[in-house]
């Protein structure tokens, strides 16, 4: 009879990093969507629209890519203050 032996394999380490980028992806959402005090209500379904684009990038890099959800949580701040900026520099969005 043959017998079975268990595979030593090491406990594997939760990282943090997913979990620090989904919550400042969480914060970003609060941005995104009080836009519509400065932004008219097209400009912000665009914004919730690529609010949602990058949300789900995070989540299908949740598990092969877990450092990089904080990278995209931070590309979300810059994009939201580079479009608002750029609205009210262009095309004239005032509170």
């Amino acid at each position: 009879m043959l017998s079975r032996r268990r595979r030593a394999t090491a406990p594997r380490t939760v990282e943090p990093w997913p979990f620090v980028g989904m919550i400042l992806m969480a914060a970003a959402f609060f941005l995104y969507a009080a836009s519509g005090l400065v932004a008219p209500w097209w400009g912000v379904v665009l914004l919730v629209l690529v609010w949602i684009a990058l949300f789900v990038l995070c989540c299908a890099w949740w598990t092969p890519h877990p450092r990089r959800l904080v990278w995209v949580a931070l590309f979300a701040f810059v994009f939201w203050f580079g479009a608002l900026t750029a609205g009210g520099a262009f095309l004239g969005w005032t509170a």
